[in-house]
């Protein structure tokens, strides 16, 4: 008898492990940007109580480690059954070309995605022959960030202009107050496109990444001029900082400003426990008022996938209300869908959901939405030509070789 019992208890196990399921996510959301992303797991673990999930984390530099981890995977036929990939050019130009995405096409129709996610978005993350990803968030880039208290304190209005941001620069430098912080060398990038855009304005910057506008022309030089003024009202050690530490800066009122993307109220509300609005300020980057610098991340099904149905339902999750509600007030971003719940969503978000659905908007090159990855990628070897040279003249005809070398617009 007890011979069979234990016969039956092993059998049983045996089952129980034959059945379960897994599901492997790879994303760069890890630290303080995890909570959101766990949030998301939870929810389908409860809608899917029998799938193992692996939350298979690659952390630096805004995902370009992971990035690099995630093509040796793909090209080495190793895919993950999902994956975190910038709308727009970072997916349609790297992933999609080489076809190693499936067409989700489908899946919209059958969750009636086609109507709760706006037409622009969708442009974004298609071409002629499908839908490649379902986008989860809206993060903004080109956003300057600051605490009210300490401005007054230093007798400092929000800029509105770079040219006014360089007259209050000595003023805070006298002080002891860094104008600027920026971190590592993907945060100086970061600073770059908002400065492009208030400088050649979205029209003249939308058309560097169609190739209608040549790097060395004088203005895109001149851009490059602006940029080094402004540098030279930031902190020397920015190689040492990650773009958390750089918030901390001015949450601790050695630094003024920071520019950057709107995960960075993500960090200050949920992992500071700032009040937006009151321990923390907001404007859109100098002189880019009335545009709002867009990225979406998002998720797709590669060719390949090992647990292709769990990774389908992973995307119904992605893309469903209760999903994005649940992950976008922890991760500093706004839902994509029409339809999201503003009131589950703090006083910055609620602004930024009414300037995404007013401004004018474009790109960001950093994150992967206006320009294909194998020039972003390469941008960062011309950001140190700059930092290297402070020739504007340099950067810009470097700029362009690389844009020539990679096709880009083309």
């Amino acid at each position: 008898m007890r011979m069979k019992i234990l016969l039956a208890f092993v059998l049983s196990v045996g089952l129980s492990v034959a059945s379960a399921q897994e599901l492997e996510i790879f994303s760069w959301w890890a630290g303080d940007e995890g909570p959101a992303l766990d949030a998301l797991i939870e929810l389908y673990e409860a809608q899917y109580p029998n799938v193992v999930v692996e939350n298979a984390t690659v952390t630096g530099g805004a995902g370009v480690v992971a990035r690099a981890v995630l093509k040796t995977r793909m090209l080495g036929g190793q895919p993950p059954d999902s994956f975190q990939v910038h709308a727009g050019e970072e997916l349609i130009g790297t992933w999609v070309v080489a076809n190693r995405m499936e067409d989700l096409t489908w899946l919209f129709e059958e969750e009636g995605w086609l109507d709760v996610f706006p037409p622009d978005l969708i442009d974004l993350i298609s071409t002629d022959g499908g839908i490649w990803s379902v986008p989860v968030n809206i993060h903004r880039s080109n956003v300057m960030w600051f605490v009210p208290e300490n401005l007054e304190a230093w007798g400092v209005d929000v800029p509105t202009t770079w040219d006014e941001f360089l007259e209050v620069c000595s003023s805070l430098q006298g002080q002891g107050v860094t104008p600027l912080v920026v971190g590592e060398s993907w945060t100086v990038q970061h600073l770059w496109e908002s400065v492009a855009l208030a400088e050649l304005g979205p029209d003249a910057y939308g058309q560097l990444w169609t190739g209608d506008l040549s790097f060395t022309d004088p203005s895109v030089v001149a851009t490059w001029e602006r940029f080094g003024e402004v540098m030279d009202c930031t902190n020397d050690d920015a190689s040492g900082l990650s773009w958390q530490q750089a918030t901390d800066r001015v949450v601790d009122g050695d630094a003024a400003f920071n520019v950057m993307g709107d995960w960075a109220a993500g960090y200050m509300v949920t992992t500071l426990g700032l009040e937006p609005g009151v321990d923390m300020g907001w404007a859109a980057s100098p002189g880019t008022d009335g545009v709002f610098m867009v990225l979406s991340d998002s998720f797709g099904l590669p060719v390949g996938a090992p647990n292709r149905d769990e990774a389908i339902d992973w995307l119904r999750v992605v893309g469903s209300l209760e999903g994005q509600d649940a992950f976008n007030p922890l991760k500093g971003s706004i839902a994509p869908r029409l339809d999201s719940d503003l009131g589950r969503y703090n006083a910055y978000l609620q602004s930024a959901a009414e300037d995404f659905a007013n401004d004018r908007q474009v790109g960001s090159l950093v994150h992967g939405t206006a320009a294909k990855e194998s020039f972003m990628s390469e941008f960062a070897t011309v950001m140190e030509i700059f930092l290297d040279t402070g020739s504007a003249q340099a950067a810009a005809s470097a700029a362009e070789a690389v844009a020539i070398q990679t096709a880009l617009g083309r």
